[in-house]
């Protein structure tokens, strides 16, 4: 079965990035079931017609798919395989999207026990944010079976146009791990452009006019160095739940014994923004660590986390 307009979703997630993909998948004609720690989060899609589940294993109850995205891996192990979790209470050809982003060996985990229990389950972790999820414009990184990804297909491509099958199960989330290196060092490097600029006496957002342009040019620079510079740090990707995928990354990459030299100071850097309370700003909030005393005092960092960083 193809799960297109008309079939039935749970959904379990309904946050930042969760509540704005359910929607979307609303928007394209898909019956949604949906869970919440917080109903509250969910209650504009309960406007919609959604109907609330008081549990995750609930969800999956006369769900063709169910869809998840929470923040931790804990948090996807007891959803997944606690009791009456999803792999217990789905019904047999059911597909499982986890598009959290979790461990490679958890995803297989799950990809194994649903198997057991006659159910398909893909790692589908997301990249692009607030931003993305907003306007539909994920990048989607699969791993799983290709029957069931041929699937699903069609759901996931609601939320984001690129969609690609990475290889069998834990090879989205390895994906992911290879995005959220590549995002970690271009921030730090995106803050340290910024902070020589300023040290330069230049006007930082021209500055970027030029270097947006050119060869410098990335996403973090166009979206997130704007953000930066007007002491924007709401959070489209949280300080904590980024400092959980560089402890993934850096977990797999000891395991394959390879050293990774800018993720390994990138995390120092983002632990050193959450000491200091940064946790649940957005991730573009590393900029407080080379900004001054007056944008840490507005964002309620401890400014001397600047002497210990810089």
């Amino acid at each position: 079965m193809t799960l297109g307009p008309g079939c039935v979703v749970g959904f379990v997630g309904t946050g930042v990035m969760g509540g704005a993909m359910a929607g979307h998948l609303m928007d394209a004609g898909y019956l949604l079931r949906v869970h919440n720690r917080s109903r509250d989060k969910a209650e504009h899609l309960l406007e919609r017609g959604a109907v609330w589940c008081a549990t995750a294993g609930e969800v999956a109850q006369g769900a063709d798919a169910v869809v998840t995205i929470v923040g931790y891996p804990a948090d996807v192990d007891k959803i997944y395989l606690g009791e009456g979790g999803l792999v217990q209470s789905a019904a047999h050809g059911t597909i499982l999207i986890d598009m959290t982003t979790s461990t490679p060996s958890l995803a297989i985990r799950i990809a194994e026990a649903a198997a057991d229990m006659g159910v398909c389950a893909l790692d589908a972790p997301v990249s692009g944010g607030d931003v993305g999820a907003r306007n539909a414009k994920l990048t989607i990184m699969v791993g799983g079976d290709a029957g069931a990804f041929a699937a699903a297909e069609p759901l996931l491509r609601v939320m984001g146009p690129s969609v690609i099958l990475q290889g069998g199960p834990g090879s989205g989330q390895h994906t992911k791990m290879a995005n959220q290196i590549a995002i970690a060092d271009t921030i730090v490097g995106v803050c340290e452009s910024l902070a020589y600029a300023e040290a330069a006496g230049l006007d930082p957002a021209r500055v970027l006019e030029s270097i947006g342009a050119g060869s410098a040019g990335s996403w973090q620079l166009a979206n997130y160095a704007p953000r930066m510079l007007r002491g924007d740090f709401a959070p489209g990707f949280f300080v904590k739940h980024f400092i959980k995928d560089m402890r993934i990354a850096l977990a797999e990459a000891e395991a394959m014994e390879i050293e990774l030299p800018g993720l390994t100071t990138a995390k120092r850097l983002y632990d050193l923004l959450e000491i200091a309370g940064g946790s649940d700003l957005g991730t573009q909030a590393l900029w407080l660590l080379y900004g001054d005393d007056a944008a840490r005092k507005r964002a309620n960092i401890d400014p001397d986390v600047r002497a210990v960083a810089v």
